[in-house]
């Protein structure tokens, strides 16, 4: 809920379960360290290339870096579905596709601290950037990503995701 009032989070224990709201600027203080829903979406083309957006110099964390396909904050009372529907309409136009689930993990940075709710997905579509959220975005192939990794090119959660997505699906 974007707009002139400023965007409320609910508060989640580490099982994800709500115990309060706070307003989005208390959640990236750095101080408070409010654990916060987020839901992430790692697109994948039919070729095995990976979605990924460049984060628009606007941006409070980590402005001008390669990040996930998808990332947003779930709105109270939002399922997480719901949530990973809306943020992929919103910044990607990715409309019909099927979500598997990746994993639910805490991330804190030095602003933040974040319960993170990954899915992957593959899709055809093409993914139509919103240009307020992102200044790029493109597909990866995975030896590119491997060769930009601790480079400062990508941001430090998504270096971190995909290292477990590629843990998650290595054949044992």
């Amino acid at each position: 809920m974007k707009g002139t009032s400023e965007e409320i989070f609910p508060l989640v224990d580490p099982e994800g379960r709500v115990i309060g709201t706070a307003p989005r600027s208390l959640c990236h203080d750095g101080k408070s360290m409010l654990l916060h829903p987020v839901v992430h979406l790692h697109l994948f083309n039919p070729q095995g290339e990976l979605f990924l957006q460049k984060r628009s110099l606007s941006k409070d964390i980590q402005p001008g870096k390669w990040d996930t396909s998808v990332g947003g904050h779930i709105s109270p009372g939002e399922s997480i579905e719901d949530a990973l529907y809306r943020e992929a309409c919103e910044e990607i136009g990715l409309q019909n596709f099927t979500p598997r689930p990746a994993g639910k993990y805490i991330w804190e940075s030095d602003r933040e601290r974040e319960l993170i709710y990954s899915f992957t997905c593959i899709s055809e579509e093409v993914p139509v950037i919103d240009m307020d959220e992102a200044v790029d975005g493109r597909f990866w192939k995975t030896t590119e990503i491997e060769e930009n990794m601790g480079k400062g090119v990508f941001t430090s959660n998504f270096e971190h995701e995909y290292k477990l997505l590629k843990k998650a699906n290595r054949p044992d």
